[in-house]
């Protein structure tokens, strides 16, 4: 028997967590599929948060997540953000000491 652990977060803040006894041979698709998961579009599954296909074998101890798709580019929201601060408000420049030299 192979121990695992299948991570999922169905929403914003929301991480479910469950331990598996599985038959050794098992796969990332026997895992998801005990657990009564499906990948739904967008969805990817991983072992240890690299990418898995669902043929992948298991080992003792792993664990299977299941990632959702990004909503926004992790990139342009840093910078609305940024724009939003203000470059005074953000980054180096955020919290300097009282007669610090500029950009320390």
């Amino acid at each position: 028997m192979l121990r695992v652990t299948v991570m999922h977060s169905p929403g914003p803040r929301q991480v479910r967590e469950q331990a598996l006894e599985l038959a050794a041979g098992s796969t990332v698709a026997d895992a998801l599929q005990a657990c009564g998961l499906a990948l739904a579009e967008g969805e990817a599954a991983g072992v240890w948060g690299r990418r898995a296909p669902a043929s992948q074998p298991l080992r003792e101890g792993d664990r299977v997540e299941v990632a959702r798709p990004l909503r926004v580019d992790p990139k342009l929201a840093r910078r609305e953000r940024f724009q939003r601060q203000g470059s005074r408000g953000a980054g180096l420049f955020a919290r300097r000491r009282p007669g610090a030299k500029p950009g320390y």
